[in-house]
């Protein structure tokens, strides 16, 4: 179900992203960026306002950038319109409408620990992504320690965005090796609200 927060938030999201966390998302576009190449069809689920959705557009063959949220998604196709491999449309990353193995990279940013069913999404993800493509999911890593979440979780938690888990550096690891993949590298990505950036090879 489209959580209206966030349709609410749209237009001064970006007021987050280049503003308050700039450092994060900055150093966050230029790490993704490296891994995408110019053969890639890429998924691109929970797109937000487009800050990777251009990234990843200007250097791949084609991007399928979906949100659930209308607000996010508008924003991004009008950020984004120029794109001529771009395709916008929304889906709930929980039920993906993609065939099996259909994008040879799949990226997820900053929407793990809003979900009710993040391990439905990781397979979900890991569903519709290629045999020896790649996984790409980052999460802020905003919990402080086991009995305190950080100042902007509460407050962002407090206006409506609900999150659902908290992970810190050493907790978002093992969330994936407990789902059984052994082989995972975090990209620790510092700044105002930090975030860890999951980079995963399908087998």
């Amino acid at each position: 179900m489209e959580n209206v927060f966030w349709n609410r938030v749209a237009l001064i999201y970006d007021g987050f992203v280049y503003i308050i966390n700039r450092r994060v998302h900055k150093r966050l576009c230029e790490e993704v960026g490296k891994l995408i190449s110019k053969d890639d069809d890429v998924l691109e689920c929970a797109c937000g306002t487009g800050m990777l959705t251009r990234v990843i557009g200007e250097r791949c063959h084609h991007i399928t950038a979906t949100d659930l949220s209308r607000g996010m998604l508008n924003k991004t196709t009008y950020k984004c319109k120029d794109l001529r491999n771009a395709w916008f449309e929304s889906a709930d990353i929980c039920e993906l409408p993609y065939p099996d193995e259909s994008f040879d990279k799949v990226v997820a940013a900053n929407v793990i620990h809003l979900l009710d069913d993040p391990v439905k999404a990781i397979k979900e993800l890991d569903r519709v992504c290629k045999k020896g493509g790649m996984l790409l999911i980052p999460t802020y890593l905003n919990k402080v320690d086991k009995e305190k979440d950080s100042l902007f979780s509460r407050m962002v938690d407090k206006a409506g965005a609900d999150f659902k888990v908290q992970f810190d550096r050493f907790t978002y690891p093992l969330f994936f090796k407990e789902l059984g993949y052994d082989d995972v590298d975090i990209i620790d990505i510092q700044g105002t609200v930090p975030c860890g950036l999951a980079v995963i090879i399908k087998n």
